[in-house]
C-alpha cells in the first residue's frame, strides 16, 4: 500500500512530516508481531509494541518502550482499532496521525474519536497480520 496515496478519513489530512512518520511505520509494522503498534517520528521508531491480546495494551507496551517523547510523533497499527479508548489514550500521549486498516464494526466511532482529538487518520484497508 502507497500511504502518500491515501486519502485521510479523517476531517484532517496529515501534514507532509506525519505523512513521511506514517509510510515509515507502516513499513516497520509489516515485520512486527500481530496487534503491533509502531510510534515513529518522521524516518526514527520510538516505540514498538506487539503481540498483546488488545491494540490497547499493544499501546501501552509500545509507550512504556518508548526511547524519546512521544509527543509529536504518528502511529502505524497493524489491526484495525475497535473501541475509542486507544485513540483518547494515544491522545494523551501526543500522537498527532494514525495509519491502519479499518475494517472494525465500530470504525465510524473511531472515526468520530480520532476527529474529536484532531488525530488524521489514513486506513490502508489491509492487514500485515504476522504471527
Amino acid at each position: 500500500v502507497d500511504i502518500r496515496s491515501l486519502k485521510a478519513v479523517t476531517r484532517r489530512e496529515p501534514t507532509p512530516e506525519e505523512l513521511s512518520g506514517l509510510d515509515f511505520a507502516w513499513k516497520v509494522a509489516k515485520h512486527v508481531k500481530s496487534n503491533a503498534i509502531v510510534y515513529a517520528i518522521e524516518d526514527s521508531t520510538v516505540g514498538i509494541g506487539m503481540g498483546q491480546t488488545s491494540q490497547l495494551y499493544s499501546a501501552r507496551v509500545g509507550a512504556i518502550n518508548a526511547t524519546e517523547s512521544l509527543s509529536g510523533s504518528v502511529v502505524a497499527s497493524d489491526g484495525f482499532f475497535s473501541f475509542r479508548d486507544s485513540i483518547v489514550n494515544m491522545k494523551r500521549m501526543g500522537i498527532t496521525a494514525i495509519v491502519q486498516p479499518g475494517g472494525s464494526v465500530n470504525d465510524k466511532d473511531i472515526i468520530a474519536a480520532a476527529d474529536d482529538n484532531d488525530i488524521a487518520m489514513l486506513m490502508t484497508g489491509i492487514r500485515h497480520f504476522k504471527h
